[in-house]
């Protein structure tokens, strides 16, 4: 389990027959699970300075691939310890989906990004909640059916890559757990035809209710 706060910069070597290398400092354990921009990964081998893990056909299928080609920066996070301080918020490592920037806005306190992604990743995000983005744990300030608005400090932009990300990148998207059991919750109960987006009948309450 991880938290969603970047501990470090880390680079990649090389990504070729499965196999993603990573260059870090950190001092790994085989078998540690570390987060590689939101996705949990297993070290299997440990070199001089760096980590070397593999990723698996649908790991593969289910993230942002590009982001790993050799030479690019990615965001590292160990996983959680037993009686580790929890900043962010609860993050298993396990990518939902692909996002992409359409819009970014700068001010003065701050930057706001847009991120387009599918309807079954925008369905679990909602206003004020938590998000995982690259790794990062956010809070998904707008959504609306097409994409969701993340503002950031500049904070974030400086000790994360989110500075020099730019219009039309890819992102690894994981949404919020809670969100996620809640709404599956909901959809074994009510079924998946019914439309949540409209206010709950007492009937429903109770159904709801009895069933849980």
């Amino acid at each position: 389990m991880f938290s969603g706060l970047v501990r470090q910069i880390a680079q990649v070597k090389s990504f070729a027959h499965n196999t993603l290398e990573i260059i870090t400092p950190y001092k790994a354990q085989l078998g540690d699970s570390i987060a590689i921009n939101g996705a949990c990964l297993t070290a299997m081998r440990l070199f001089e300075n760096g980590i070397a893990m593999e990723l698996s056909q649908h790991t593969q299928q289910s993230i942002a691939l590009e982001n790993y080609t050799q030479g690019a920066f990615v965001h590292l996070e160990p996983a959680l310890q037993v009686g580790d301080r929890f900043d962010g918020h609860i993050v298993q490592g396990h990518i939902d989906g692909i996002g992409r920037i359409s819009r970014i806005e700068h001010h003065v306190d701050s930057s706001d990004f847009w991120i387009e992604s599918s309807p079954q990743i925008l369905s679990l995000i909602i206003p004020k909640g938590s998000v995982c983005v690259e790794g990062i744990s956010l809070t998904a300030i707008e959504c609306n059916d097409k994409a969701f608005k993340l503002t950031l400090i500049p904070h974030t932009l400086q000790n994360t890559l989110f500075g020099q990300f730019e219009v039309g990148r890819k992102l690894n998207i994981e949404t919020d757990i809670i969100t996620r059991s809640v709404l599956s919750t909901l959809k074994s109960i009510f079924g998946t035809t019914h439309n949540f987006n409209t206010p709950l009948s007492w009937r429903d309450i109770d159904t709801l209710s009895l069933g849980y």
